[in-house]
């Protein structure tokens, strides 16, 4: 029987659900190198790509990123030892956020990471404090301008209006009386982020110019150096039907054009973007097995073992409008659509649903489907403990081997830290 079934780098999609079960996360590790490969052989020297965990935070996501040359941004203290045990070096680690505890401070300032992003300048001050107490003579920061220019085309905007992100730079050009008295904290740039899910090559070049010169202005007024400047990310992937992708070649010859006069400026200055998405969607696919087929009042219905609980995203967090990302028929990977299914998971709401009226192939109980664009946002953003489910299975292939990249939570495990009082 001639089988259309999905492979990854010539392994069967059923034996690798055989062997680690479902739902599963599913990485593809060719597909993960590529994505980060095109990307730096079309970025300008001058830019350092870097991974937000954030999007993806498997160490293992992470190392293999880590061995291609990604750096690090992270945002609590899992994520520092994260990038630790990954083997991203100290001087390619950043850490932002608009809440860090003293002790994350003080654990970054430990590891001796490139940068803490100081997102206030109490924040500043605070690790002003923290250096002195530790007898640290020089702890580098980039400070995090919510700048006083507006973006357009993103999903999630993260600046240019009021946010709990960064300073404001009005403030900012205030207070170089502050930043002056500093004797331990060393600011060694500036950090900027406008928002995420960019889908045009026009609003991240417009991004970038404005960046650059922004922080090109603060330097003079405030006699700061620029030897690194974080000038974001925010590259879209188009998940959904009324979406083009992002034109990578456009958008980095774009940056590059704003890029190379900024670099030749300011020689040796460290460029970042910050990259999570981008990176690590395309190389992951939620795979789920339908459990039941039916029908209610005319409508074609898949219910599978995994759903929202696993892959909110695929719901449009923020989004009024649910959409659907890619659903394809695993199993029948090949086949023509022969039918319109809602496909659910296995959540007691009417509002688990991962693919409305999703054009599939027959669908039989015991197939596989799968999300595609899934290695961004799924374990890191989904509500995993509703009905107890816990977290998935994740799996990275690599050169043809699937590895157990994070074990699925076992019943034991979520009832390991509750407590039963005993009433009698």
């Amino acid at each position: 029987m001639k089988t259309t079934e999905w492979h990854v780098q010539g392994v069967p999609v059923s034996e690798i659900a055989e062997e680690f079960g479902t739902p599963l996360y599913l990485y593809d590790a060719d597909v993960l190198r590529s994505v980060y490969q095109r990307l730096r052989d079309l970025l300008h020297p001058a830019v350092d790509i870097f991974l937000s965990l954030k999007a993806n935070p498997n160490v293992s996501v992470c190392s293999y990123l880590g061995s291609l040359g990604a750096g690090a941004e992270i945002s609590s203290m899992v994520e520092l030892l994260t990038a630790q045990r990954a083997g991203i070096a100290p001087e390619d680690i950043i850490f932002l956020g608009p809440g860090k505890t003293p002790a994350e401070l003080e654990a970054c300032v430990a590891a001796g990471i490139h940068a803490i992003v100081c997102e206030s300048l109490e924040e500043v001050l605070q690790l002003e404090r923290i250096a002195a107490e530790t007898g640290r003579a020089e702890v580098p920061v980039l400070l995090r301008i919510n700048p006083d220019f507006h973006s357009k085309g993103s999903g999630l905007s993260m600046g240019g209006k009021p946010r709990q992100f960064g300073m404001d730079v009005e403030l900012l050009r205030r207070s170089r009386e502050v930043l002056d008295g500093l004797e331990r904290v060393h600011v060694r740039g500036i950090h900027v982020y406008m928002g995420t899910r960019f889908l045009n090559a026009d609003d991240l070049v417009h991004n970038t110019r404005q960046i650059l010169a922004t922080a090109h202005e603060l330097s003079e007024q405030l006699g700061i150096p620029l030897e690194t400047v974080d000038f974001g990310g925010g590259f879209g992937v188009g998940y959904f039907d009324n979406e083009s992708d992002l034109d990578i070649e456009r958008t980095a010859a774009g940056i590059n054009e704003v890029v190379a006069p900024f670099a030749e400026a300011h020689p040796g200055c460290r460029l970042i973007n910050e990259l999570g998405r981008y990176l690590t969607a395309w190389c992951g696919t939620y795979v789920v097995r339908a459990l039941y087929v039916k029908e209610s009042q005319g409508e074609q219905f898949v219910v599978a073992d995994g759903g929202t609980n696993h892959h909110m995203a695929a719901v449009g967090i923020g989004s009024f409008v649910k959409r659907n990302f890619p659903i394809r028929s695993l199993t029948r990977y090949a086949d023509e659509p022969v039918a319109a299914y809602t496909v659910t998971g296995p959540l007691c709401t009417p509002n688990d649903v991962i693919g409305k009226k999703v054009a599939l192939p027959a669908v039989e109980p015991g197939d596989l489907l799968g999300v595609e664009r899934s290695g961004a946002y799924g374990p890191s953003a989904s509500p995993g403990l509703f009905l107890s489910h816990g977290f998935p299975a994740e799996v990275l292939v690599h050169d043809g081997l699937p590895h157990l990249v994070r074990e699925r939570d076992r019943a034991e495990e979520l009832l390991f830290k509750q407590r039963l009082v005993d009433f009698k």
